[in-house]
């Protein structure tokens, strides 16, 4: 997918704000509003914008601990993934999954509101596959949380 400048700022206003009309979008990047409509249809047919999502507070919602789940298998197969990804599209508090290089073979994000609660998470996460490891590690503190990509390296 091909991309200039304009392209990059509407992207940069959407990710700060997806509520923004086409008008206001427009008029920050110097267009009428006909061609910045077509511009953000392209990118979502294309799949730049994959889609427009509100984020929540975790906390006022009573999942404010984040746990990062370290596993290692000694399965690896494409029978034993499959297992363990359907068996992970079934438990909402697991958030994010990443197949992982080095010691680890992946790592998961988990919401949940407390240990208790993760711990019966935990029990559902041994049973869906064989696992060699399973390694646990809870967020003290967030840093830095954005759902914004860079955009500097569009080429």
């Amino acid at each position: 997918v091909i991309m200039d400048n304009i392209d990059k700022k509407i992207l940069g206003l959407l990710q700060e704000n997806a509520e923004l009309s086409v008008s206001d979008i427009a008029d920050r990047v110097g267009l009428s509003t006909t061609p910045c409509w077509r511009r953000i249809q392209n990118m979502e047919k294309n799949g730049v914008i994959k889609g427009r999502v509100a984020i929540l507070d975790a906390d006022k919602l009573n999942v404010g601990v984040t746990v990062f789940v370290a596993i290692k298998t000694n399965q690896h197969n494409p029978d034993w993934l499959k297992q363990f990804a359907e068996g992970l599209e079934k438990i909402d508090e697991v958030v994010e999954v990443y197949r992982m290089s080095g010691d680890v073979d992946y790592m998961l994000k988990v919401q949940v509101p407390d240990i208790g609660a993760y711990d019966k998470v935990y029990k559902r996460l041994i049973s869906i596959a064989d696992m060699f490891d399973v390694s646990s590690h809870f967020s003290m503190e967030q840093i830095k949380y954005t759902t914004k990509l860079p955009l500097d390296y569009i080429r």
